[in-house]
């Protein structure tokens, strides 16, 4: 599976491994504090250029370096609950100023964080402690329309979106300006291993980007896909998810049809033949999450347990913001996020169900699925279930709340209370990747994907 990394994929792998220790994550006056300062000591290198203003008054900036002729776009802060990239992306400008071979490969454009607004209301866990039950605590997830990620314009079939935000509209002038030959959108996962997302198939990357993963250590997810339209290019790597396929998916097994939010920025990208990549790096790894071993479980059964628990879970949380929406603020980020995601996550165990009828009853569910589809359960309860008693604390420490609302609290706080037990019961079994072994690993991948374009066009 993996492969013996050697010319140049070894030099960027030695190039990844001299990331530095690092103990917290930046957020977005750090992010900006530290791009300007390397501007301000390079001004010779380094271009610095205001792009768009985030929707809460915060500019947003691009800084440029290298000497092209081909342009490669990194942007960081998509999903802003996801900050390893706000690192990847200092890191790049740092060693892109620090080595003239390096600048020499192509003009290099650098978002340090595209979602600044979103990014503030995760920063109370970006230093630590780095537990599941803190950061979740701490967790904010924008509403689907409103993730820079996907809230690129949309039409297709009964589909259509168009309020493409400000932050959005920032990176669409500068895909179209740069006609880039990469991009590459900094993401990361939770929990589990190491896996990817390609827009093209480019001959040897799977392998190299295996090496990647191994050489750092890590793991590769080998259990279930974060979605069934995610098709597998190679283990751990998947054809990039687009909402064609998403929809496609929901009408065909007469589901509801996705509108929540637009298309991608890598489908967006695609009209100027870019290969964009996103590296999906845990905070944590488990052991089961590339353990192939089958279980004495059948595979349908675990999908269908796994759909019951969650509705119920999610039954809980829709009848709580159900009776807490009438006090709650309606310019929160929070409840905006609540109100959206809720109704998108009922339909899951519906989904699940459905799935679950077209597999083999004999199929054996292996120890890696059987942990991520669990996991996903927990997953979903801790960060959406944080979001909702943060939704509900926010409006009480106002000082205005209405008097209904605490007892929806003090009911809520429990039943999470019973969430964050149960994760952190786990704690033993995980593992922290150390920070700047997640930055490596996207460092190494950005770098890897630009040779393998420059090898495939020959």
């Amino acid at each position: 599976m993996a492969v013996v990394a050697d010319g140049p994929l070894q030099a960027i792998l030695e190039r990844a491994h001299r990331v530095p220790e690092l103990t917290h994550f930046p957020g977005v006056d750090e992010i900006t504090a530290r791009l300007d300062a390397l501007t301000d000591e390079h001004p010779d290198l380094v271009t610095r250029r205001r792009i768009g203003t985030s929707r809460l008054g915060d500019p947003i900036t691009m800084y440029s370096i290298g000497d092209g002729p081909d342009q490669a776009l990194v942007y960081a802060g998509v999903h802003p609950n996801e900050p390893i990239g706000f690192w990847t992306a200092i890191h790049l400008a740092e060693d892109l100023c620090a080595d003239a071979d390096l600048r020499a490969t192509c003009r290099w454009n650098i978002i340090g964080c595209i979602d600044p607004d979103g990014t503030r209301l995760n920063e109370g866990w970006f230093d630590g402690p780095f537990t599941r039950v803190h950061y979740a605590a701490n967790f904010h997830r924008p509403a689907p329309g409103e993730q820079v990620e996907w809230s690129f314009p949309f039409q297709y079939k009964g589909a259509y979106f168009d309020q493409v935000l400000p932050e959005t509209l920032a990176l669409m002038r500068v895909i179209d300006e740069l006609k880039p030959i990469i991009a590459v959108s900094l993401h990361n996962t939770e929990v589990g291993g190491v896996y990817y997302y390609l827009t093209k198939e480019l001959d040897g990357f799977v392998d190299e980007l295996h090496a990647v993963a191994a050489s750092f250590g890590l793991p590769l997810d080998l259990g279930e896909p974060e979605t069934p339209v995610a098709r597998p290019i190679g283990p751990a790597v998947f054809e990039m998810i687009s909402q064609r396929a998403m929809y496609d998916y929901a009408e065909d097994r007469g589901l509801p049809t996705p509108n929540e939010s637009g298309s991608s920025s890598a489908a967006y990208a695609e009209r100027h033949g870019t290969a964009s990549l996103v590296a999906e790096l845990p905070y944590w790894t488990h052991p089961s999450a590339d353990d192939q071993t089958p279980t004495d479980q059948a595979y349908q059964q675990v999908l269908s347990g796994v759909a019951d628990e969650l509705e119920d879970n999610l039954a809980v949380m829709d009848e709580i913001f159900r009776a807490a929406r009438p006090y709650l603020s309606d310019d929160s980020q929070l409840v905006r996020g609540v109100a959206s995601f809720l109704p998108y996550l009922l339909r899951r165990p519906g989904r699940e169900r459905a799935r679950a009828t077209e597999v083999d009853p004999g199929r054996r569910a292996t120890v890696s699925e059987v942990f991520g589809l669990r996991d996903t359960v927990r997953l979903y309860r801790l960060r959406y279930g944080g979001m909702l008693l943060r939704a509900i604390d926010g409006e009480i420490a106002r000082g205005g709340a209405a008097a209904a609302l605490h007892p929806l609290a003090r009911r809520f706080r429990e039943i999470y209370r019973e969430w964050q037990d149960e994760a952190a019961s786990l704690d033993e079994e995980l593992h922290t990747v150390p920070i700047n072994d997640c930055v490596g690993v996207q460092y190494a991948a950005t770098l890897a994907l630009l040779n393998a374009v420059r090898r495939e066009a020959g």
